[in-house]
């Protein structure tokens, strides 16, 4: 098996077409593992060839799913994904194809146009989001929802940084740098949704480390542990995948669209555990201190006047 996919899921009702996407796009020996954490998908998995599928009873956290699942395989690469996105089709190839050993790898990211709301009444189409309370041209109030699942292709991202906060952010600028040119791009960090690397190295850098808590600070944990360890996260524009961010419609009616219920309490936790871990140089695995990072980068936004 060249790679295995690990898609941790809870609540989320597009794991069946983010799996079918996955198998479809695949050019290689790849194969999903689909880790069900505490739920059962409605529309459900169709059964296919290159599927596996791992179910807790009981939620376990999408840090300690996505662990449970690498367990699970014998690939020789492994990648995380968000169970909401599409990908390009060869992903696997062309990632594989440039992943050096001490390399984690990014697919440039598109924002996902997964879907419309379409009206009843009079067929009005409403852009992706909570479902709308009524509609704006007739104020019929029922809608069924239209599966798009295209790319945004004004909606690029190929490089992300993190603040003093150790909080991601998206870094536009650095894209248009010199050494951001080319094929293959050193970023700083990246959101977190996609990411291959080979297996033996994720457990190199410890896994996932659950005592985060179940959610948050990915991208900063695996960049952090990436670069600080000697290695490199790097972005490749050889191909792409597609994110399904919950933000703007998707609160409009103030309910949280997010699968894993988030308290504040636990997502404050989260940060503070990145932090204290990053900022005093505690990880054990780190050949540098994150003053290094920060230097190779430099100038960065809110770290550096100017910038």
């Amino acid at each position: 098996m060249d790679l295995s996919v690990i898609i941790p899921a809870r609540n989320e009702i597009f794991l069946a077409r983010t799996v079918q996407d996955v198998l479809d796009n695949a050019r290689a020996n790849t194969e999903v593992t689909a880790v069900l954490d505490g739920y059962w998908p409605n529309p459900p998995l169709v059964d296919r060839p290159g599927l596996n599928i791992i179910h807790f009873s009981k939620p376990i956290g999408q840090r300690a799913a996505t662990n449970a699942g690498v367990r699970l395989s014998n690939a020789k690469y492994i990648m995380k994904l968000d169970a909401h996105c599409a990908l390009g089709e060869g992903f696997d190839v062309k990632l594989m194809q440039d992943c050096q050993y001490d390399w984690t790898m990014i697919p440039q990211q598109y924002n996902l146009h997964a879907f419309d709301w379409k009206c009843k009444s009079c067929g009005d189409i409403t852009y992706q989001g909570a479902v709308p309370d009524k509609c704006i041209k007739c104020n019929g109030t029922e809608f069924e929802m239209v599966v798009v699942w295209k790319p945004r292709l004004n909606r690029l991202t190929v490089s992300w940084r993190f603040d003093k906060n150790l909080q991601f952010q998206y870094w536009r600028k650095h894209a248009k740098r010199r050494e951001a040119q080319g094929d293959l791009i050193e970023t700083m960090s990246f959101i977190g949704a996609c990411m291959l690397l080979e297996r033996e190295r994720y457990w190199e850098l410890g896994g996932l480390d659950e005592n985060h808590g179940s959610w948050g600070q990915f991208g900063t944990e695996v960049a952090c542990k990436t670069w600080l360890s000697g290695g490199m996260l790097i972005t490749s524009k050889k191909t792409w995948y597609a994110h399904l961010f919950r933000t703007g419609n998707f609160s409009r009616n103030g309910r949280s669209s997010f699968p894993y219920p988030l308290k504040q309490q636990e997502i404050d936790r989260a940060r503070a555990y990145s932090r204290d871990l990053w900022l005093n140089d505690k990880w054990p695995g780190a050949k540098h201190k994150l003053s290094w990072l920060i230097d190779r980068f430099a100038p960065i936004p809110d770290w550096h006047e100017g910038s």
